[in-house]
């Protein structure tokens, strides 16, 4: 069947933090007085992220009370920052990363959008993110590039759920083997998205998956290659 739409992920596949999410709370805890490392910091997100579920008290992951209960895991009980800071502590990091100029877009993101609609092809964003999603992209030029945004804090359906990949199928109107997603997360992106139905790219800018087996689906390094993909699909 032919190819109708592109599903594309928001971080690590169109645009990265710089400094590194990882950097940015390591900074906001050495300006408290807290003595730690970006590598450090990482292994503490990456262990609060495990830890917490994907809905605390009602409030779904990446929504502000969410991550008001990240924050205070790692601050305050990991950290010992005192919890009368921690409300100050979270409306920096949130304003920090509402500002586009946290983030930088990865080479060829107009050129890609382009190919997309020259071939064209619906062009959606499915993406497991904050609410702030829609006015970040609009404020980068590209909510009014896509058709449609599917964020998961949003739809309250996140990445690999088939659900949020049939909730961006529904958008575009179109049947799964018409549709292909692209990005960064093998079990997000690559395996969620294949499960759905769909087809499949990972986006490996980082190149970690260097021995990846082409068994397993499509690996790009760069959103040229993606590009390039389109073009031998919808032909």
């Amino acid at each position: 069947m032919a190819l109708r739409a592109l599903f594309l992920d928001v971080g690590n596949t169109l645009l990265t933090e710089r400094p590194s999410r990882f950097e940015l709370y390591a900074q906001a805890a050495r300006a408290r007085g807290v003595d730690i490392d970006e590598p450090a910091m990482n292994a503490l997100m990456r262990r609060a992220h495990h830890e917490l579920p994907h809905e605390v008290g009602g409030a779904w992951r990446y929504t502000d009370p969410w991550f008001t209960v990240y924050i205070e895991r790692i601050f305050h009980d990991r950290l010992g920052v005192p919890r009368a800071e921690l409300p100050a502590l979270s409306e920096e990091l949130f304003g920090q990363f509402s500002r586009p100029e946290t983030f930088v877009l990865f080479p060829g993101v107009d050129a890609l959008l382009e190919r997309a609609r020259a071939l064209r092809l619906g062009i959606g964003i499915v993406s497991n993110w904050s609410p702030r999603l829609p006015p970040l992209l609009e404020s980068l030029g590209l909510a009014a590039r896509v058709d449609f945004i599917v964020c998961s804090a949003i739809e309250r359906l996140e990445k690999p759920d088939r659900a949020i990949f049939q909730r961006a199928l529904e958008h575009a109107g179109i049947a799964p083997s018409e549709a292909l997603h692209a990005g960064d997360d093998v079990e997000r992106d690559l395996l969620g998205a294949q499960r759905a139905g769909l087809r499949a790219v990972l986006v490996d800018h980082a190149r970690t998956h260097a021995g990846w087996d082409p068994a397993r689906g499509t690996r790009v390094t760069s959103l040229a290659e993606l590009g390039d993909v389109l073009q031998r699909l919808a032909h």
